[in-house]
């Protein structure tokens, strides 16, 4: 684990040794950890050359280790530093990328191919935000959808806003639980929309990637757009079709405060409020078509509706589904009457 700061398992063997005993000879060490002395003196003199063990006064040589939140604290705060470095590096290359990125219109379009290829590069356009990930999430995928992305858990934990639009045919190929919830449980922002026009990954503001083809039945071809006009459109857009979306109440989602229902009956509820087919919730929720409709009808019931349109206005009303305002358009100049032709 510590290899990063340049320490094999056997110099924490050694360390070790030397913090539970405070001081010990080479014999003592060499008896304790089963080394031979030859051995056991090229890992002392490498932890005395990284200042985490020192030779005590006297004879015989006794060793004692340096305390652990000074010699090991100094290994990592030189990593860091060394880190830091190369993070300003990175940034200054990247700088010298902008500059050069734009001057031939070919810069500003990268061109992937292949499945694999894809996935890779929508991991490394994830992992270069820093700040928000927007994502709008529709079929067909480069991969089978089968649990939360690695990028997305990491930058979540990271404290990176992520805010995702999936189309309503996308919820039906998903893993409910392993997937969608668990991304709400860790911060996602998620909405549906009942048909997404394109599917994209957005990365604050300086990469997106969109497929070639949206209506292909597989994704082999993708590109990565770099800071332009097209990159502000993509943008634009995503903030458009998340201001006329539909949160998504799931269990785990901050938008989800119904406490009177079952954790069963809020996953109802929510894919309700979606538009899905029936049949396609009954799957979600692992029900038969029959015991959904069981439930729906219990569902109703305990709303006092007696149709779904009743039952969304009930659920809205108590707060049990958020419903979005709305916001209007930026202003525009009025645009000045045109003037007679000549």
């Amino acid at each position: 684990m510590l290899d990063v700061i340049g320490l094999s398992p056997l110099d924490l063997r050694v360390y070790g040794a030397l913090v539970d005993s405070r001081s010990m000879t080479t014999a003592e060490l060499a008896d304790e950890l089963g080394l031979s002395r030859q051995r056991l003196s090229q890992v002392l003199r490498g932890l005395a050359a990284k200042h985490l063990v020192m030779r005590a006064p006297g004879r015989p040589v006794r060793f004692t280790a340096v305390a652990p939140d000074v010699g090991l604290g100094a290994l990592v705060l030189l990593k860091e530093q060394e880190l830091e470095n190369a993070r300003l590096v990175a940034n200054r290359f990247q700088d010298r990328h902008r500059h050069a990125v734009g001057r031939q219109a070919s810069d500003l379009i990268e061109v992937v191919r292949g499945s694999e290829a894809i996935a890779r590069r929508a991991d490394q356009i994830m992992r270069s935000a820093r700040h928000e990930v927007r994502f709008v999430d529709k079929p067909p995928y480069a991969k089978a959808p089968a649990s939360l992305h690695p990028a997305e858990r990491d930058l979540l934990g990271a404290g990176v806003r992520f805010r995702g639009v999936y189309d309503r045919g996308a919820l039906e190929l998903h893993d409910l639980y392993a997937d969608l919830e668990a991304g709400l449980r860790l911060g996602e922002e998620a909405r549906v929309i009942a048909e997404a026009p394109l599917k994209m990954i957005v990365a604050d503001h300086h990469l997106a990637l969109v497929p070639l083809h949206s209506n292909a039945p597989t994704v082999e071809i993708a590109l990565v757009v770099h800071p332009s006009t097209l990159l502000d459109a993509l943008g634009a857009l995503f903030q458009n079709l998340w201001r006329h979306s539909l949160p998504l109440c799931l269990p785990g989602s901050p938008h989800t405060t119904h406490n009177a229902l079952s954790t069963e009956d809020s996953r109802l509820l929510a894919l309700l409020t979606t538009g899905m087919p029936d049949r396609s919730i009954a799957k979600q929720l692992g029900l038969s078509y029959r015991t959904f409709q069981r439930r729906l009808r219990e569902l109703m019931d305990f709303l006092g509706a007696q149709t779904r349109f009743q039952a969304g206005l009930q659920a809205a009303a108590r707060g049990w589904v958020t419903v979005p305002v709305p916001q209007p358009p930026p202003a525009s100049r009025e645009r000045m009457p045109a003037g007679p032709s000549a």
